[in-house]
């Protein structure tokens, strides 16, 4: 009985308050001579950031080294008598486990699982070393082939312990230390129940099934129950009790953009007692190599799915918390920017059984890397690829019920690093990525699609038009935004990294620096190791490509004006990239956005500040992301293409508009035409279409004098007149387009809340919202005549829903403030 299965055990949680007590390096071998009088409390599960930042001994901007120093944690309370098996579900990293002063377990991996068999007198003490990890980096062993920049240790890639804390310029110098997951301990039921995995999935006629496999002593008759049918579970020849249900009737589990994610309950039913074993969705997922069979898209019950969403990095470095609370609001705003898939990504962490629980019910799929990144791997190492094993089962067990993992794959920029360093495909195509992840991602989650590596596929790993890459084209590599079309991107696991600006208030409330010109701020602007250059240069490059500015000089002269712009201007940017990749004829699959959140407040990658504030880009994402969809695109001689998107199921009818307006207001050239929209469908309609005649739309000819400097596109419900998607092309520039438009102001109250109601006598760009007591569902539009846009507000934490909203108004174009 490997690993008993804790509903149908009598588990304790070993959890609360510890405490902790931070020692020299080796300086004591059992808990007996610890100066207990230097300790604090500790909170189980936690880490030992967490423990002295709820003491006032930790600063997350200038945290000090966590590696070179031994931490003890010691539960006061002794522990029962009886035969109990002790559970440590996460211990960072090199972890002793001593019980009453005698060492009983020993971890070197961060990432396993222990269940440790015991008979207990009653009163023993329970206490936990985490040995220091600098001398275990500085160990030598194999030899490697390459050696990555990225990493602050290269001894990292012979230590089974996440990379955060130890990638300068990635992330703040915060070290994984302490039992970071559960400790519990378990006592066997009248029924013991081990080594449970569950699978289930869709056949193509649309059949559910759903089976069971485990070990059982002590039971007598066990049932798998689902959706009203049961299962006897029969003693097999493996030593195993299995069950298999076949259910008809049921309904699939989709992504949230393209259906529902419907789950049912799973339990057993053991002597009659129903145990609750968790939800299942039933999906079945398959990937689409295109038709030239080089690239990569995924199909969920046969449809096909264009993925979008963002990198995770973590939604506690501090205490590395894995419970649903703390999931659940990074998650929730993924999901309504329309984010349909989170990847996990290899320099960051496994999560808990709960993400992906909070991701089943919110409809998101997850990618998940295996944790290795970057480096050449001792897979000669026998016990090394031991650890291996133990933590993609311990991964892999609980997540069998699992809707949501939708990608596994062998870990991030491994093939890349040693391609870019100039070595052979021998070298960086290795065993760990092709055989043993392989045949583990295969044996434990045979109906998940897996990826040798993040990026792989093409000539070179990281060659866009092939496979999964990393598209920073447009980006780090600054280049034209027509590269994201010219680049012909299969899939882009990662993408789009910009040192993205906060909202004002978070910086007014959260920074503690002025912006711009402080190296506080200058220290939170995430940067490649080494490299002369960071992602605010990167996001500089396009403000001057996009509007015409210097810069330097407007940071020096306006440095108000130049955050905002600077705010616009990455939402721009992955706005005009998302519409080339999801464009009718595109072949792209999907592509995540490199982060979903920040680890600090500041200008970091994340779309989402570290306090759980939407930044500007995030909202251009949500519209970018929009299930339905209407596109201008650029053909140059061939005019301008509308392309109408709509990923229901269910047909749709829609009233499609196309206006191109002089300095922003007055109509030039309209058209209008009511479509029928099948499900599922993607199109697209040369705007010459809409006129009836030819018109220099794209302003491609130039036979004169521009005409208009915006094209406008909407799609609006044929009942009510309200705008579902909208779309702005600017034929002259962004900057030939920047109106001092006046703007109208006005609150609504209705059963749902407050609203507030914007409308612009000319266009408006990048129309923002600022409201201490409330925040705008949408934010950093554009405005154009002709409509009222009623703008959601919903009540910030500690807001009375009831209170009036006031605030300002503010536009791109213009210093002119309206309030509200």
């Amino acid at each position: 009985m490997e690993r008993l299965w804790a509903p149908a055990a009598e588990a304790v949680s070993l959890g609360g308050t510890w405490r902790l007590l931070l020692t020299d390096a080796g300086a004591f071998e059992t808990p007996a001579d610890l100066p207990l009088g230097e300790a604090v409390e500790a909170t189980v599960p936690g880490t030992v950031a967490g423990a002295l930042s709820a003491a006032g001994r930790f600063d997350p901007a200038s945290a000090p080294s966590l590696i070179e120093r031994d931490a003890w944690y010691l539960r006061g309370e002794p522990l029962p008598a009886g035969e109990a098996v002790l559970r440590f579900e996460g211990l960072a990293t090199i972890a002793e486990v001593h019980l009453d002063g005698k060492l009983v377990l020993t971890s070197e991996s961060m990432f396993e699982c222990h269940d440790l068999p015991l008979v207990l007198k009653g009163g023993e003490r329970l206490a936990i070393c985490f040995r220091a990890l600098k001398p275990h980096l500085e160990r030598s062993g194999p030899r490697a082939r390459w050696r990555p920049r990225l990493m602050s240790h290269q001894g990292l890639r012979l230590l089974r312990t996440t990379a955060l804390g130890h990638m300068p310029g990635w992330c703040p110098d915060i070290h994984a230390t302490g039992p970071f997951r559960p400790v519990s301990l378990l006592r066997r039921g009248g029924a013991a129940i081990g080594d449970l995995t569950f699978r289930s999935g869709l056949t193509a006629e649309g059949e559910g099934w759903l089976s069971v496999r485990f070990r059982a002593e002590g039971a007598g008759d066990i049932r798998l129950v689902c959706h009203g049918a049961e299962a006897v579970c029969e003693a097999g020849e493996d030593g195993y009790r299995h069950a298999e249900l076949r259910l008809n009737g049921i309904e699939p589990w989709f992504p949230h953009t393209h259906g529902d994610p419907v789950l049912y309950d799973v339990a057993l039913k053991i002597d009659g007692t129903t145990l609750p074993a968790g939800r299942t969705g039933f999906r079945r997922i398959e990937v689409d190599r295109g038709e030239d069979g080089k690239g990569f898209a995924l199909r969920v019950n046969g449809v096909p799915v264009f993925c979008r969403g963002a990198v995770w990095t973590n939604a506690d470095l501090i205490g590395l918390a894995g419970d649903e609370a703390t999931y659940r609001p990074l998650l929730e705003k993924a999901a309504r920017a329309g984010m349909n898939m989170i990847r996990i990504g290899g320099t960051m962490t496994y999560e808990t059984r709960a993400f992906f629980e909070c991701c089943d019910r919110l409809g998101l799929l997850v990618w998940q890397d295996f944790m290795f990144a970057n480096f050449d791997y001792p897979v000669k190492d026998e016990a090394f690829v031991a650890h291996v094993r133990r933590e993609a089962a311990d991964l892999l067990a609980p997540l069998g019920l699992s809707p949501s993992l939708a990608v596994l794959c062998g870990g991030s920029e491994i093939y890349q690093q040693g391609a870019m360093l100039g070595l052979p495909r021998t070298i960086w195509e290795g065993p760990l990525c092709e055989t043993i992840l392989s045949a583990l991602a295969a044996e434990w989650r045979p109906d998940v699609p897996y990826v040798a590596n993040s990026p792989s596929g093409g000539a070179m790993p990281f060659a866009p038009n092939e496979g999964v890459t990393h598209y920073y084209g447009v980006g780090a590599y600054e280049r034209p935004l027509d590269d994201a079309r010219r680049a012909d991107v299969r899939f882009s696991a990662e993408s789009l990294a910009f040192a993205q600006v906060p909202a004002q208030r978070t910086l007014d409330v959260h920074l503690g620096a002025p912006a711009v010109h402080d190296p506080r701020w200058k220290a939170r602007v995430p940067r490649d190791r080494d490299a002369s250059w960071d992602f605010e240069d990167t996001r500089d490059h396009y403000l001057k490509r996009l509007y015409g500015f210097d810069p330097a000089r407007l940071r020096r002269e306006d440095p108000a004006r130049y955050l905002d712009f600077s705010r616009a201007v990455t939402g721009e940017v992955s706005e005009a990239c998302f519409a080339e990749w999801r464009r009718s004829g595109s072949r792209c699959g999907g592509a995540l956005v490199w982060t979903l959140s920040d680890f600090l407040p500041g200008p970091g990658w994340g779309v989402i500040d570290s306090t759980g504030e939407p930044k500007p880009v995030y909202h251009a994402l949500k519209r970018a992301f929009r299930p339905l969809q209407v596109l201008l695109l650029d053909e140059g001689t061939n005019g301008i293409d509308v392309h109408v998107l709509h990923e229901g199921a269910a047909a749709l009818t829609v009233d499609l508009e196309l206006v191109c307006l002089r300095q922003g207001a007055m109509p030039v050239v309209s058209g209008r035409r009511r479509l029928a929209l099948e499900g599922r469908s993607i199109g697209k309609i040369p705007a010459t279409d809409l006129f009836g005649a030819f018109f220099d739309t794209a302003y491609a000819f130039r036979f004169g004098p521009p005409s208009h400097d915006v094209t406008v596109a909407r799609l609006r419900d044929p009942d009510t007149g309200r705008v579902l998607a909208d779309a702005f092309h600017f034929p002259l520039g962004r900057t030939a387009a920047l109106h001092a438009a006046d703007l109208e102001a006005s609150l609504v109250r209705d059963e749902e809340g407050w609203s507030l109601r914007l409308a612009a006598n000319r266009l408006a760009q990048s129309v923002h919202v600022e409201c201490d007591l409330y925040r705008a569902d949408d934010d950093w539009f554009h405005l154009a005549p002709g409509e009222t846009r009623a703008v959601r507000l919903s009540p910030r934490a500690g807001t009375d829903g009831q209170a009036l909203p006031s605030g300002t108004v503010h536009q791109l174009g213009s210093a002119a403030v309206t309030a509200f």
